[in-house]
């Protein structure tokens, strides 16, 4: 699968983030004019993403968020009371959002091997999509309340399992070698993350997602493969 087909095979993840959030807290929402609170919504996702990347969440304030969102603070205060809850919301949203598409993605697979590769391909190419997010989610997990902290350590050990049971059924089917499968999941997990914490790195040498991508599967494949 290429980068390019990927996209043209799912939806808008940043306008699924948004569409979650208002069907999950539209009777929260003082507005209640759908149209105009996903168009809302999406700017302030953007302006938090930009802002919190650039300066910080924490050093982040509701009047930075207003400024850059274009958004009055009545208005920001009519979809959220703190920052906190934007936060909390936007990360939890986009998590489940990743977790769908990831999901289903690998259950059309019926071939271990082909769901090992299914499994790299949109990891990656999801963090290519939504590279802001990623990266912010990471950066800022450790501001999240205990409970949310959880909830993101959850999902990051969600994503490990996923590549972990797909590498005990290729064992069973003596399709793959004998290994920690929980170490090897780690391991594939750490790689496919440094596409997007160290992007800067690939940029400088001209390397795009799709070779990556290419270049990562074979390694990956030639140590879990049996001969």
């Amino acid at each position: 699968m290429k980068y390019s087909e990927f996209l043209g095979a799912i939806s808008d993840s940043r306008m699924d983030i948004c569409q979650n959030v208002y069907n999950e807290y539209k009777d929260k929402i003082k507005i209640k004019k759908e149209k105009t609170v996903l168009k809302n919504l999406e700017k302030i996702f953007d302006a938090t993403l930009n802002i919190g990347i650039e300066k910080g969440f924490q050093a982040m304030t509701m009047r930075d968020l207003s400024r850059v969102s274009g958004l009055s603070m009545g208005a920001l205060y009519s979809y959220f009371s703190t920052k906190d809850e934007i936060l909390r919301v936007f990360l939890s949203e986009g998590r489940k959002i990743i977790g769908k598409i990831l999901s289903e993605s690998i259950e059309k697979e019926k071939d271990p091997v082909a769901k090992l590769e299914t499994a790299v391909e949109v990891h990656l190419f999801l963090t290519e999509k939504m590279h802001k997010w990623f990266y912010f989610s990471y950066m800022e997990a450790r501001n999240l309340n205990p409970e949310e902290k959880e909830n993101a350590v959850q999902s990051e050990l969600y994503t490990e399992k996923l590549i972990e049971n797909i590498l005990i059924d290729g064992h069973k089917k003596s399709i793959f070698v004998e290994t920690d499968n929980s170490l090897a999941a780690s391991v594939i997990k750490a790689m496919l993350q440094d596409w997007y914490l160290k992007r800067g790195k690939y940029a400088k040498k001209n390397i795009e997602v799709d070779q990556y991508a290419e270049f990562i599967l074979p390694f990956i494949k030639s140590f879990y493969l049996k001969a």
